[in-house]
């Protein structure tokens, strides 16, 4: 759980919110009306947190493309149209479509 403090109360204590979270470990929640505004973490903590977000954009990327590749022309089951709302399908270019 992170120390929350008002923004207020935040700018007298800087430095000692500085040293709580590097030397403490803490993490420091800065609230302004009691919502939370900015957080003070450690540079390791935030190196984490970078790292664990570009593992995630990659892998979505992937299983998407394989998505659109593998079954562009799939139809849908019966009766998911209606169940659905879909009005409309996609058709590829070629005989019977209208594709360019």
């Amino acid at each position: 759980m992170a120390y929350e403090i008002p923004v207020t109360q935040a700018r007298a204590e800087l430095a000692e919110l500085i040293n709580r979270v590097v030397y403490g470990g803490e993490r420091v929640v800065v609230t302004r009306h009691g919502k939370p505004l900015v957080a003070l973490v450690s540079a390791a903590d935030l190196e984490r947190l970078e790292a664990a977000e570009h593992p995630a954009d990659e892998a979505v990327l992937p299983s998407v493309s394989t998505l659109r590749t593998s079954a562009p022309s799939a139809p849908s089951a019966p009766g998911e149209r209606g169940r659905f709302g879909i009005a409309a399908e996609h058709r590829p270019p070629g005989p019977g479509g209208r594709g360019v």
